[in-house]
């Protein structure tokens, strides 16, 4: 017997309830299966190179010289067998659980062992049917290789491997990843945070907004740190309000520690109080106060991100939070306007958007050179777009545009005016390409940036890469795992859509519609839907309900990229209109 080593990309799979379809029908199923390898699987393991090294009643493990291929195959026959299964009963259905790992193998008369097979057979378990799960160094090795996009799962302890290993569920068109609304995430790899609303201590409901902001400016100044996991705004804001248990807070959002705390502003004294609590066991591990003038509310803010880090990670360098040296704003009263206009911002609702652009204009004609508000005053101009008929729709694309660029230059190392800065030029400018770069930087200033993952998912959309799109708005979700972005289901709807899967699309557009009833993009993408799919009085409806908010038909502005994208959408309006192709 002669034994070799290789490194190589194993495939393991098998049949998902196969007991079960055996006692039901022993004799059907072991038919259906043998055709199903003759006309789906050893065809397509043959024309990716792949060895079929062995084959159970109910499984099979293969061997590829390419993790590309092995991963291409394995995409392959799943989207295969759902299109197989598509007519068949789901009690009925035959469905494989695939594994991929790469690793060192031991050859031995034909047969492959070793911790690398071991690896890919126990990732096949925690495959769901019709799924595939790969390893970290599958996701590493064919990244930017396929377009297909991949699920964090995080690190499993795997039967008989002695390390624990980091696994990640490939999302493809038969099988998209959605959030989990009942289980709370995993934990992440890093110390990972969430700051709770502050009370507002000031005896004056007005005053909430300034409350809010300091959280606000908290949580930017801890998602600084690289090695903190910090939730977003979205999600923390929704206990506000609410007398919490910081056990379920971490169990609900996937945390080790709570942040929470209050703010008092009398006249121009600001004080702040803070206290962190280990999720887990629910230890009080850091409490302080921070009392100064209003002229100092930044050091104070940085004070409190500051001391919570140094508990957290007593090695922390000063260098990891630069708000100190890189304000926002000198000037209070325009820092003021600011947080006032931020909870309008992103409204689909007209008047509240004119009113926060009103508040914006106000602080960047007190400070031209304020990054954050300029940019923000430019996603206003986007929203006020979408509404626009005739000279004022270009007008507002100028402005976005002109307000990004002088953004960029005022805050260029500020991730949040660099991440609005580059959906703005991406949706508004010719080449999508630099808006990329930009969004790259700004999440590699701020990985814990969840509008940052939004942009850069858009973008990507925009671009042609609906795969990609859905990964990234799956990692916005997990930043932000309790807030119902309506604009997450537009996203997902649209990658339903490019992918000619209609009705999923109108699902998903119809359940963003409840939360956004105003935003006049989703009628045009159900009545393009409808269009597609041949239900044309449907499609008509839904135009009639957009001329309900303005009587634009066809977009002033279709930003993507894709030819086939850009025209399938704009033939289904036209086949609404009547129009046909």
């Amino acid at each position: 017997m002669s034994q070799t080593r290789r490194l190589a990309a194993i495939l393991a799979a098998d049949v998902a309830g196969y007991s079960r379809l055996i006692e039901a029908d022993e004799e059907g199923t072991l038919g259906r299966l043998k055709a199903l390898r003759a006309e789906v699987i050893d065809p397509r393991i043959a024309s990716h190179k792949g060895r079929l090294v062995k084959t159970t009643g109910d499984g099979l493990l293969v061997e590829f010289a390419s993790v590309v291929d092995a991963l291409r195959c394995a995409a392959e026959i799943q989207a295969a067998m759902a299109e197989s299964n598509a007519g068949v009963p789901t009690d009925r259905r035959i469905e494989f659980r695939i594994g991929i790992n790469v690793g060192d193998i031991v050859v031995e008369d034909g047969d492959i062992f070793g911790d690398g097979v071991n690896v890919a057979a126990r990732l096949e378990g925690l495959a769901e049917p019709g799924g595939i799960c790969v390893s970290a160094r599958v996701q590493e090795d064919v990244a930017g290789k396929l377009d297909l996009a991949f699920e964090d799962i995080g690190e499993q302890q795997l039967k008989n491997i002695a390390r624990p290993v980091r696994a990640y569920r490939v999302i493809t068109s038969a099988r998209p990843a959605m959030p989990q609304a009942s289980a709370g995430p995993a934990l992440p790899d890093k110390p990972s945070i969430v700051v709770l609303p502050f009370a507002n201590m000031s005896g004056d409901p007005e005053q909430e907004y300034f409350a809010d902001g300091m959280v606000e400016e908290i949580i930017t100044a801890l998602s600084r740190i690289r090695w903190l996991f910090v939730i977003a705004r979205n999600s923390s804001f929704t206990y506000k309000g609410q007398a919490v248990d910081v056990k379920q807070v971490g169990r609900e959002l996937g945390v080790r520690y709570v942040l929470e705390g209050s703010v008092r502003k009398a006249g121009n004294q600001v004080r702040i109080t803070g206290q962190l609590i280990d999720a887990a066991s629910g230890a009080h591990l850091w409490a302080d106060r921070f009392d100064g003038s209003l002229e100092d509310v930044f050091e104070l803010q940085d004070s409190v991100a500051f001391s919570v880090a140094g508990v957290i990670e007593s090695t922390l360098q000063a260098a990891e939070i630069k708000r100190s040296t890189e304000r926002p704003t000198s000037d209070l009263t325009a820092y003021d306007l600011y947080l006032r206009a931020l909870p309008n911002c992103y409204a689909w609702d007209k008047e509240r958007v004119l009113a926060a652009l009103d508040l914006l204009e106000g602080a960047i004609k007190r400070d031209p050179q304020f990054g954050p508000a300029l940019a923000l005053a430019g996603i206003c101009h986007h929203h006020l777009e979408q509404f626009s008929t005739g000279e004022d729709s270009g007008a507002h694309r100028r402005s976005a545009i002109e307000l990004a660029r002088c953004a960029l230059q005022a805050s260029p190392g500020d991730p949040g005016t660099i991440g609005n800065a580059a959906f703005l030029i991406g949706v508004f400018e010719g080449d999508i390409e630099p808006a990329i770069t930009l969004a790259d930087r700004a999440l590699a200033l701020n990985p814990s940036f969840e509008r940052g993952w939004r942009a850069s998912a858009w973008l990507r959309l925009y671009a042609g890469q609906p795969n990609v799109a859905v990964e990234h708005i799956q990692t916005a979700i997990r930043l932000s795992p309790r807030f119902g972005n309506a604009t997450d289901q537009v996203l997902i709807g649209c990658a339903h859509f490019f992918q000619r899967r209609f009705n999923d699309a109108i699902s998903a557009f119809l359940t963003a519609r409840e939360n956004m009833p105003k935003n006049p993009a989703l009628p045009r993408y159900l009545a393009a839907c409808y269009g597609q799919s041949g239900n044309v009085d449907q499609a008509r409806r839904m135009l009639d309900q957009l001329q309900t908010i303005t009587p634009v038909v066809m977009p002033s502005t279709v930003p993507f990229r894709n030819p086939e994208h850009r025209e399938l959408f704009l033939s289904g309006l036209r086949l609404a209109a009547g129009e046909g192709t």
